[in-house]
């Protein structure tokens, strides 16, 4: 294997791996989301270990959250209320930060643009589960 593919493999799943736990320690910390860093690490895995990806997909925790993106671009309703209240927080510390109004116009815009986008998104809660997945397919 050359060296250049040998690195550009370490990056991949070092970036997987990192995103693996950050989403990993989401389902615990109340403040921290678990989707998106599940769906990076889905995304980076198969470029760095397709046994990491695999791993990721059929684990029991993890995969339900990447299948019902997958087949159904469904997010969960705790992440999604989750995003809007940090979204929300974010920009109130750009406020208080003193930003100039153009600068908080935008990021409202922005901000609002990507809540809209996720409440707009089906809820993982009624992805199908597992063993209908499995006997579908």
């Amino acid at each position: 294997m050359r060296p250049t593919t040998m690195i550009s493999r370490l990056t991949w799943g070092t970036l997987a791996c990192g995103c693996i736990g950050l989403g990993a320690a989401g389902l615990v910390v109340p403040l921290l989301p678990t989707t998106p860093f599940l769906l990076v690490a889905a995304w980076a895995a198969p470029k760095g270990s397709p046994r990491l990806a695999r791993w990721l997909w059929e684990h029991p925790h993890l995969g339900p959250t990447l299948h019902a993106w997958r087949e159904q671009r469904a997010v969960p309703r705790r992440a999604k209320w989750l995003a809007w209240g940090l979204l929300a927080a974010s920009w109130l510390v750009v406020w208080r930060g003193g930003a100039p109004l153009p600068i908080l116009a935008l990021t409202a815009a922005l901000f609002c643009g990507v809540g809209t986008f996720l409440l707009l998104r089906p809820d993982a809660t009624r992805a199908p589960a597992m063993e209908e997945r499995e006997l579908v397919n």
